[in-house]
């Protein structure tokens, strides 16, 4: 009788198994999507709300570090659930692409209205929103006619007069790399450690701190993202307002290059499970009403040049910005922090 019942038991078993995959469906099938955002929850979790509800597919969104979800990626290979990351920096991006953590985007989905130089050139990702990178000065202590490009903060008249973030900053990391692309190695060199020797202070904090720095005297410059400058000038806080709106942007190089600019983007996992429904979110991301989202919303440059910016970005000029691509920026990250170090930027 036992060895029947064995049988028995194995039959109902497979039986069983058979009835769940009919009715539970695979994640391949499943109308969700799942996103490692290295973008904070209250900067995207809106915008992905209207591809849910325009779309009904379910967004299951993780927010953490940048580098640190691209290592859980790396760590947890072909049983990991992501289906698309989003993140900040064109380097961030290409490092992703070079570790084989992403796939090439379908042609279905149409990534035209972007800038080649916006667009990994195999098509592993694409730009978002872009963000510049110029110079932030003291209305009340520095005359703008005194300043013209980055280069020119190695002059003496800039010395202790200089407020930036440290070279662990992937936006530093990227604006120097593209300086490498543009100027050489060698002229790069010489310009950071020029730079180092007109520090204010050594490098502490993010963005914001380097602007609260030049409002409170303690610098009277900073290289900065426009982005953290827009949100500050429209912050609830009125005391963080009157910092914002204390210091001015200058656009430098533009009778040359151009600013130096960078981007939030988008990539699909090498191993994703719900492609169709990555295709669809990206498309959605680069749809004028996401784009405007963006603009109004989180102080970002649209990637679609028929968008129009928000009334804080306006306020504060038009501007040239460079035109390499940034997946070149991308691929010289490691020898620009290797520079960046040589040069004492700490």
């Amino acid at each position: 009788m036992l060895p029947e019942f064995h049988l028995k038991f194995k039959t109902l078993l497979a039986t069983l198994s058979s009835v769940l995959v009919l009715v539970t469906p695979t994640a391949g099938f499943a109308d969700e999507i799942n996103i490692y955002s290295a973008r904070n929850e209250a900067l995207i979790k809106p915008i992905l709300d209207k591809f849910t509800e325009k779309t009904d597919i379910k967004v299951n969104l993780v927010t953490g570090k940048a580098d640190a979800l691209i290592s859980r990626m790396q760590s947890e290979g072909q049983f990991s659930p992501v289906d698309v990351l989003v993140t900040t920096d064109a380097g961030r991006l290409a490092r992703a692409k070079s570790m084989g953590l992403t796939q090439i985007i379908p042609n279905e989905v149409s990534l035209s209205s972007v800038n080649a130089t916006l667009v990994d050139p195999d098509r592993h990702w694409t730009a978002l929103t872009k963000r510049a990178r110029p110079i932030m000065y003291a209305k009340d202590r520095v005359d703008p006619a005194t300043l013209s490009t980055m280069e020119a903060l190695t002059d003496a008249q800039w010395k202790g007069r200089i407020c930036i973030r440290s070279s662990s900053n992937i936006y530093n990391q990227s604006m120097t790399a593209a300086l490498i692309e543009q100027l050489g190695e060698q002229a790069t060199e010489q310009w950071a450690k020029g730079l180092v020797a007109n520090f204010a202070r050594p490098p502490a904090g993010g963005d914001r701190d380097q602007i609260r720095a030049v409002a409170a005297g303690q610098c009277d410059i900073a290289v900065a993202n426009t982005y953290y400058l827009a949100g500050m000038r429209e912050s609830q806080d009125k005391a963080t307002r009157d910092v914002a709106n204390s210091v001015a942007v200058f656009w430098p190089n533009q009778d040359d290059r151009g600013v130096h600019i960078n981007i939030s983007g988008i990539a699909i996992a090498k191993h994703a499970k719900n492609l169709a429904q990555a295709e669809a979110l990206i498309s959605f991301m680069l749809s004028e009403e996401a784009q405007q989202w963006y603009a109004q919303t989180n102080g970002e440059y649209p990637v679609v040049d028929a968008v129009a910016w928000s009334d804080t970005l306006k306020a504060m000029g038009t501007f040239k910005h460079e035109s390499i691509p940034l997946q070149t920026v991308g691929e010289k990250n490691a020898d620009a922090l290797k520079l960046m170090d040589r040069a004492g930027w700490k």
